[in-house]
């Protein structure tokens, strides 16, 4: 592969950046900076680019989640009279074959963009020698490079709870799913965060026997109350059990190679195979942090300003390495920024209205405020809710339990949070956030035509349910008689 070191060759060569990292961060990262002229490295530790992103997180994950709903048709099962396929009638390589098919793909076009820019690419394990000066290490030797800025995008690996093991055969991390060689009966997940209720639901749509633990009591404390519910709900009804406010004390191999969960209350059941998805850390323990002047937190995690900059001036990081909120789509962003940012280009983007979106089996998104943000905040607001039911294209897919509420300023009519549970949720959110972008309110969604039949018309619906709620409030409140001193006041 280009870039690549033979023979113990030692030389030093100089870049305006290199990037430390081949996911969304440093792959946009790179590109952005090769077109504004400048000479761009690229250093990967594995054999492949493209970072978790495509080999073991988002690409795999949701390529399954699609494979899935392929094979089970979960929506029309229910409506239609079907019944779902039985465990040991699915393959789990026919569902991970087709993950294998984008992976790949997906490589094919990360590596063209890094080619086609005139991005050098080094494959090995990079660490740095001073804070301008990186050591890239393989098996046929080492060379340096010298950068005059450093852009990290390491990404994370699966966090290791210090009193469980992971023996990647029977206690799994989220990172073996790809390897997984047969579909569980029962299935345990240790961490109810977006990655643990993700896979969740989809081996329990699968048929498997799934039983959810976390030790907080509220399940994913960033989503608008009344749509985590819902999900919630969904989630039971595949015979997902929950136990909440619980915590995995101990993990032993039962006798039928089976794995006997204990919980600290005391309780024990059997499990086939146990998924940890406690937390994700920051790749950072080969960098060699301390030569280049930085320091990462206990979970391996950079802190950087508004654009990106390490407290180091001249060494960036962006994507999962720095924390919240950790997402493909806002990582790729970041790293543009970042490059943007240290080569003196204006750049600007608009983080509060991030999407967001959990690949769960229904899917959720959202962009904006949720019911209990602007609560606590004291904005008055209302929410206008429109059911898939009610909606010609949600019965044709038979996705009767879908929902579009939007929350709107109560004076204003501006559109403050768009919350999405259902069927292509994760592409709905997208209408509202340019919506609200370009300030287009209430009174746009209710003048706007959508096509019909499509799951779009969610927004129009939801809009006038939000301004029948107006209009009942502005009935039923009582007609203001001016006092003595208001009306001299008001002459």
């Amino acid at each position: 592969m280009d870039g690549q070191f033979r023979d113990g060759e030692t030389s030093l060569q100089t870049y305006d950046l290199v990037v430390i990292g081949s996911g969304p961060a440093g792959q946009r990262a790179a590109v952005q900076a090769a077109k504004l002229g400048k000479r761009v490295a690229l250093i990967e530790r594995q054999r492949r680019v493209g970072g978790v992103a495509i080999n073991t997180g988002t690409i795999p994950s949701k390529t399954l989640r699609e494979s899935v709903l392929d094979v089970i048709r979960i929506p029309q099962e229910r409506e239609f009279g079907g019944t779902r396929p039985r465990r040991g009638d699915i393959s789990v390589g026919d569902l991970l074959s087709r993950c294998d098919t984008v992976m790949r793909r997906e490589r094919e076009v990360v590596q063209s963009q890094l080619e086609r820019n005139g991005v050098r690419l080094f494959c090995g394990l990079g660490s740095f020698q001073s804070p301008h000066v990186l050591r890239i290490d393989d098996e046929d030797g080492s060379q340096t490079l010298e950068a005059a800025h450093v852009l990290i995008a390491v990404g994370t690996e699966a966090g290791m709870p210090g009193a469980l093991s992971v023996d990647h055969d029977r206690v799994l991390t989220s990172d073996d799913i790809p390897t997984l060689r047969v579909l569980p009966h029962a299935l345990t997940v240790v961490g109810a965060g977006v990655i643990g209720l993700e896979y969740a639901t989809m081996f329990a749509a699968l048929g498997v026997e799934v039983t959810l633990i976390d030790k907080r009591n509220t399940l994913l404390e960033m989503v608008d109350r009344e749509v985590s519910d819902a999900l919630a709900h969904r989630a039971r009804a595949m015979n997902v059990t929950f136990r909440l406010g619980e915590e995995v004390a101990a993990l032993r191999r039962g006798r039928d190679d089976s794995v006997i969960v204990e919980l600290a209350s005391g309780k024990r059941f059997v499990s086939d195979h146990v998924l940890l998805s406690v937390g994700r850390m920051g790749a950072t323990a080969t960098l060699n942090l301390e030569s280049a002047g930085l320091e990462a937190d206990d979970r391996g995690r950079l802190a950087v300003d508004v654009h990106c900059r390490t407290p180091v001036p001249h060494i960036y990081a962006a994507g999962d390495v720095i924390g919240f909120p950790a997402l493909a789509s806002t990582s790729a962003e970041q790293g543009r920024l970042a490059a943007c940012h240290m080569f003196g280009v204006p750049a600007e983007s608009v983080p509060e209205l991030f999407p967001y979106g959990i690949y769960a089996v229904p899917e959720i998104a959202w962009v904006g405020a949720s019911e209990e943000d602007l609560t606590r905040r004291g904005v008055p607001y209302e929410s206008g809710v429109a059911r898939y039911r009610e909606i010609a294209r949600g019965q044709i897919l038979g996705d009767l339990d879908g929902m579009l509420k939007i929350l709107f300023h109560l004076e204003t009519r501006e559109i403050l949070g768009v919350w999405v549970l259902g069927t292509q949720a994760t592409e709905l959110v997208h209408i509202g956030q340019a919506v609200m972008a370009l300030h287009g309110g209430l009174d746009y969604l209710m003048r706007t035509v959508f096509n019909y039949p499509t799951l779009a018309e969610c927004y129009k619906v939801a809009a006038y349910d939000g301004y029948n709620k107006m209009r009942a409030l502005a009935a039923g409140e009582p007609e203001v008689i001016p006092q003595p001193d208001e009306e001299r006041k008001a002459a």
